[in-house]
Order: structure tokens, then C-alpha cells, then sequence
């Protein structure tokens, strides 16, 4: 009999490779019909890929171009194009770095056009400060804004406003170049104003949303830099072209084709899981106890939930939304049988951690006790990590080369 966990793993493993983005690329420059010279940027987590992708589907139309992406996520040399890693998800001066050098080789070469690849991750890999606003004060938000349990959307929304490259500034600075967008979103919605910021797209957010946040989570930045925040960012935009390539919902739905291969019974829940990564974990369990004991559907049943939740950090523990929300899930999922949560980041890391996510079932939380540690403290601690490794539930994929939200697996059997 083939095991339900292998089940997950099988689901998850496959719905990732179904949105890496080389095909995707192709497709989008095919219908496109670019032609040389063209520059290319590429900034995120999927960024080698595309550019890698692009460079074989468009030759030697690509002029040349320059790559930002995170540490180990390169795979080796593109020709004529030069390769970047930084740090995420925490801000480190190597991002600055090549955003400056990116910036100085457009502004030194002035393409009529530029191809521009985004994925998820884009934020803390292309970043240039507002004149006023230090690297340390960037970092030092960031941070506060994660850990108080900041939406995405609102830790953009301040980045926009202390940002050169940020809400749309990257297309007005570089204007009159032409520029094509093709996104891999990691964003809720898809909201390409919020995917990396909106490096190159109209800002919907405003100065008074972006002190609105700062004043929600009690942040008390320098003068300087709230001076900064009450600069608007370009509402309009005359020198862009953007197309969404690949998203959660395309994650999800593979993960409907590769459960139903196996005989399960599948829907998708949600494709904008918004809220505290425990609370989800109670909340799936929940569901998986009607599943079981109350009002069944025709099993084996399995749930697709994608999206991206938070973590409100209160303890010293190491771990990431995914773990977290794992974690919740095996206490409250305690002692149920047949049934396991799959939860990962599609790119393959969960906070800062080398983990991709867990998965866990009915036995995950007596692993724990077994190997002489209290799962409830753990949690209290934020340390879903050392928890899950105790448990042996623990999922290292390494990069993917994608990055499409996180994607969610409850099997029921």
C-alpha cells in the first residue's frame, strides 16, 4: 500500500515543477515577436531561470543583461550577461550593490528596449534608497514590519515610498526605454503593483497608506526618513507593457490533476490563504477531523489551499510561515489517522531557514514527545523548525527555480 505522506510528497513535488518558468517565458516572447538589441534584467528568486530561458529563446537579440537573484540560486554563466546573488529574504548591501551597477550600465547604454523578468523575491533583491533614507534604515524596517506580522502588501507599500527602483521609479528613471515585463507573481491577487514592489508599474499606493502602516505596527523611523515616505510614487506610466506568466492558481490546479491521478477526490479551498500561519494550522485540522468523523466527503479526499501567510514573531525560535503553520496543524491534528498536510514555498525555502516546509500527519506531534521535547512550547517560541526536525517532518528541496506563494496538500484518507 502506497503511504499517504508519500502521496503529499508526490503532489507537491510535481505541482512545483508544473509552474517552473522556462516554458512560460518562451511562450510570452513568442507572442511577443521582441527583436534586438534588447537589454535584459532579470531580479528574484526565479530570476536565472527566466533569464536563461529568454537568452535561448531570443539569442543573440539579448544585447546583454545582468541577473540579481538570491545566494545559490545561479546556476552557472548566461553569455553576454552578468550574474548577481544577494540576500533574502533579509536585505544585505550586495542587493544595493548590483541595483546601483544595473542602473549605471542602463543609464551608460540607453536601450530602446528592456526586458524585464520579475519573480518573487524581487523586493529584497533590487533595492536603491530614496536620497535621506540609509541602508540601515531599510533594513531596520524590513525587519520590524516581518516580524510584527506585516502583510506583504503593506511591507511593500512602505518600500515603495523609501525607494529609488520601487513603485514604478525604475520605469520613470530609465524612460524613454521601452520596457516588456513578464512576471512570475508571488503576490495574493496578482497584484502587479505589489509583486517586487512594482518596480515598473503605476503605483496604487499612497504616502498616507504607507504612514498609515508605519503608524499601525508602531514603527518610529528618523525624521528624514518620514519626510521620504510622504513622496508620492508615479501613478502613471507610459513606457511599459507587462504580462503575469505564472501564479498560485496555476500551482494549484496541477496539484488538483496530480491528486486525482492518484484516485483522490480533490477542490481547491482557496487560492488567497491570508492570516497568522497557526491559525491556518487549526483551521485545516479542523477540517480535516469533519472530513474524517463528521461529515465526510467521498474519501480519499484531498484539499489545495495556496497562498501566503504571516507570522507574528514573539519568541527566539527559528522558522518560517510554512513550518509554523505545520506545526499548528500536528498538535491539533494529534492522534488522527490516514491523514497529512504537505506545506511548502514553491522556491524552496521557508524563512531563514534551509527548509522548504514540512510534512506532518496524526503521529508528527508524538514524534516530538518521543524525542523529549514539548511541541506547545515550541510553537509559543516561534521554533517550528528544531520542532519539525525533531519529528523527522522537516522538507529540503533546495531552490526550485520558481516562486508561486506557498502551496498546501491536505490529504484524507
Amino acid at each position: 500500500m502506497r503511504e499517504i505522506r508519500e502521496d503529499a510528497r508526490y503532489i507537491i513535488e510535481k505541482s512545483v515543477e508544473a509552474v517552473q518558468p522556462e516554458s512560460s517565458v518562451k511562450k510570452a516572447l513568442e507572442k511577443a515577436g521582441l527583436t534586438g538589441p534588447i537589454f535584459l534584467l532579470a531580479i528574484g528568486k526565479a530570476a536565472w531561470r527566466m533569464a536563461s530561458a529568454a537568452k535561448e529563446k531570443l539569442g543573440q537579440e539579448i544585447e546583454s543583461g545582468i541577473v540579481i537573484t538570491k545566494y545559490g540560486y545561479s546556476q552557472g554563466e548566461i553569455e553576454g550577461i552578468e550574474v548577481f546573488e544577494a540576500g533574502h529574504p533579509i536585505l544585505d548591501i550586495k542587493t544595493v550593490e548590483a541595483t546601483e551597477h544595473a542602473l549605471k550600465v542602463i543609464e551608460s547604454r540607453k536601450p530602446e528596449k528592456l526586458l524585464f523578468l520579475i519573480s518573487g523575491g524581487g523586493s529584497a533583491l533590487f533595492e536603491k534608497p530614496v536620497e535621506g533614507v540609509t541602508f540601515e534604515d531599510l533594513v531596520q524596517i524590513n525587519n520590524k514590519l516581518f516580524r510584527s506580522g506585516a502583510s506583504i502588501v503593506e511591507v511593500n507599500t512602505v518600500r515603495k515610498h523609501l525607494s529609488s527602483v520601487k513603485g514604478g521609479r525604475f520605469a520613470r528613471l530609465v524612460a524613454p526605454s521601452q520596457i516588456f515585463t513578464l512576471v512570475l507573481s508571488d503576490v495574493l491577487g496578482d497584484r502587479l503593483d505589489s509583486i517586487a514592489s512594482g518596480p515598473a508599474y503605476p503605483d496604487s499606493s499612497t504616502s498616507e497608506e504607507a504612514l498609515a502602516v508605519i503608524e499601525k505596527y508602531g514603527l518610529k523611523p528618523r525624521p528624514e526618513v518620514l519626510e521620504a515616505l510622504k513622496v508620492e510614487t508615479p501613478d502613471r506610466l507610459h513606457n511599459v507593457q507587462t504580462e503575469v506568466i505564472g501564479s498560485i492558481t496555476r500551482a494549484c490546479e496541477s496539484a488538483v490533476t496530480f491528486a486525482r491521478e492518484l484516485g483522490y477526490n480533490t477542490s481547491i479551498l482557496t487560492t488567497s490563504l491570508d492570516c497568522e500561519a497557526r491559525d491556518a494550522g487549526l483551521f485545516l485540522a479542523a477540517i480535516a477531523r469533519e472530513e474524517l468523523f463528521d461529515r465526510p466527503l467521498k474519501r480519499p479526499a484531498a484539499l489545495i489551499v495556496g497562498g501566503e501567510t504571516v507570522v507574528h514573531v514573539r519568541g527566539e525560535g527559528l522558522g518560517g510561515r510554512c513550518q509554523e503553520l505545520a506545526l499548528a496543524f500536528s498538535i491539533a491534528a494529534n492522534g488522527m489517522e490516514n491523514v497529512s498536510l504537505a506545506c511548502i514555498g514553491t522556491d524552496g525555502t521557508d524563512g531563514p531557514t534551509d527548509a522548504a516546509g514540512a510534512i506532518v500527519g496524526g503521529r508528527s506531534m508524538q514524534r516530538m514527545i518521543d524525542a523529549g521535547i514539548d511541541p506547545h512550547r515550541f510553537l509559543l517560541d516561534n521554533d517550528s523548525y528544531h520542532a519539525l526536525e525533531k519529528s523527522g517532518d522537516l522538507v529540503k528541496t533546495g531552490p526550485t527555480g520558481t516562486n508561486v506563494n506557498d502551496l498546501i496538500v491536505l490529504l484524507c484518507e
